[in-house]
C-alpha cells in the first residue's frame, strides 16, 4: 500500500553538512519529556523508539559541531546520549520492497 509521495532533499546542499545518528536513553520517568523535546527539535529529521538499552534512536542533520552540540545540550538534561557522526552511506534509502526478488 502506498501511503505517500515524498522529495529526497540533500541536508548538505541546505547548508547542513554534518549528520549524526543520536541514541538516547531518558533518565528515569524522563520518557515522554525527551519525547516532546525530539520532537520539538527542527534538526532531527527522524526518530524512532527501539528496544535494547537506548529508547530512541534519532537523526540529526545540523550545519556544525557547535550546532550538533546545542541539540545534544537540550536533550542531556533528561536523557544519556551517545552520538555517532555519519561518515558516508553505502545503503541510499530506499523501498521496503527493495529486498524482495521476483521469482
Amino acid at each position: 500500500m502506498i501511503e505517500a509521495y515524498t522529495v529526497r532533499i540533500n541536508p548538505a546542499a541546505l547548508g547542513m553538512k554534518l549528520s549524526a545518528w543520536l541514541r538516547i536513553r531518558p533518565v528515569p520517568g524522563q520518557l515522554s519529556m525527551v519525547a516532546d523535546i525530539i520532537r520539538e527539535l527542527p534538526e532531527i529529521a527522524q526518530c524512532d523508539r527501539v528496544t535494547g538499552e537506548d529508547c530512541f534512536i534519532a537523526l540529526a542533520h545540523v550545519g556544525s559541531m557547535s550546532e550538533l552540540e546545542r541539540v545534544i545540550d537540550r536533550i542531556i538534561p533528561y536523557a544519556m546520549t551517545n552520538t555517532a557522526i555519519i561518515q558516508s552511506s553505502p545503503v541510499e534509502p530506499r523501498s521496503p520492497l527493495g529486498g524482495f526478488r521476483q521469482k
